[in-house]
């Protein structure tokens, strides 16, 4: 038998977002899965009874939660205590939490402290004879691993993008309070502000339907002899602001600033997506001057439709790496869509 913990912290206006709720659906799969478990909720925030009634019909047993004005910001010191707190309270063997950037910060020093065990960069949760499990992957994801323990508590944390998200009729749930009572020390650091760019100057999205990916190609030399990287700026984040897509780009385009060749200014290696960059899991990507080779498209595993966009008709993409390749001039190309979405716009 095993105590499932649901671990999440609320957004600014308590509610869940969908990293968590994706985490959700994974912890009540396992609980239902797993003969005689239960499912408990455990929330952190400031006020946490808007995120336990949006999923008040989720099943959970009990709803737990660590809240207070403490709580609020992201913060190791506080948060370490908190998610200690409820997983005590709670019994908890086995802790499912979405991989956000709060929780992947913390959760390791949880688990030490409770002498546990944890794994990142989970993708799902499987049961077999019995037996919990995770899956991962490994060697620059081309190897998918089932992975089981013995020694509890497990603490689980899946990555967004990799399962749907929980959905269920809101109603009014019963939340346990628990008490994590914090030292002076532990309320040191403190968050003075949030600095982000503009939506419009924002190139990763996550949950963009649309990923569009930019190759060496748009920096080098045209069919007139001249590189035109200001026109390649122009019509991408043309795209981009008319779309909302997400950017994305190939290691060699971001490596180019190193080699003394023209650059796309808002490009940077977060941007890259590969074997040594992300694996994003947009419905829909769109790669541009760019040759697919490998490296590059095992970042693309998760994209559920690829299209392509090259001159050479023998790129890797044509060798069923893409489902449609356009034997095309990219710059032609956007020209001609961004000309069409000003025009619908």
């Amino acid at each position: 038998m095993e105590t499932i913990l649901f671990l999440a912290q609320t957004e600014a206006n308590g509610s869940l977002g969908k990293a968590a709720l994706e985490a959700l659906s994974a912890a009540k799969a396992l609980a239902s899965d797993l003969a005689g478990s239960i499912l408990i909720a455990g929330l952190v925030g400031g006020d946490v009874q808007v995120g336990a009634d949006q999923i008040s019909s989720c099943g959970a047993a009990r709803f737990v939660a660590v809240a207070g004005p403490d709580f609020v910001p992201s913060r190791y010191s506080t948060d370490l205590v908190a998610a200690a707190a409820l997983c005590t309270a709670a019994s908890a063997t086995i802790i499912v939490a979405p991989a956000t950037s709060r929780w992947n910060r913390v959760l390791a020093g949880v688990s030490q402290r409770l002498d546990g065990r944890i794994d990142a960069h989970v993708t799902g949760t499987t049961v077999a004879n019995g037996q919990p499990g995770i899956t991962r992957w490994y060697y620059r994801q081309r190897m998918e691993a089932v992975v089981q323990r013995t020694r509890r508590p497990w603490f689980i944390l899946l990555d967004p993008g990799c399962g749907e998200p929980w959905s269920g009729a809101v109603g009014t749930a019963s939340v346990e309070l628990v008490s994590a009572a914090l030292t002076d020390a532990q309320r040191r650091t403190t968050v003075a502000g949030i600095q982000a760019p503009p939506a419009d100057q924002q190139t990763i999205r996550p949950d963009a339907k649309l990923l569009f990916v930019a190759g060496a190609g748009w920096t080098k030399a045209q069919p007139d002899g001249k590189a035109h990287p200001e026109e390649a700026e122009t019509l991408i984040l043309g795209f981009l602001a008319a779309t909302k897509a997400s950017l994305g780009s190939s290691k060699s385009l971001v490596d180019l600033s190193g080699e003394g060749h023209a650059v796309l200014k808002f490009m940077t290696h977060l941007n890259q997506v590969g074997q040594t960059g992300s694996t994003p899991r947009h419905p829909k990507g769109l790669s541009t001057c760019c040759h697919g080779e490998e490296p590059h498209t095992v970042g693309w595993r998760f994209i559920t439709e690829r299209r392509a966009i090259n001159l050479n008709p023998n790129c890797s993409w044509a060798q069923g790496k893409a489902d449609v390749l356009y034997v095309a001039d990219a710059f032609e190309v956007m020209r001609k869509i961004n000309a069409l979405l000003t025009a619908r716009a």
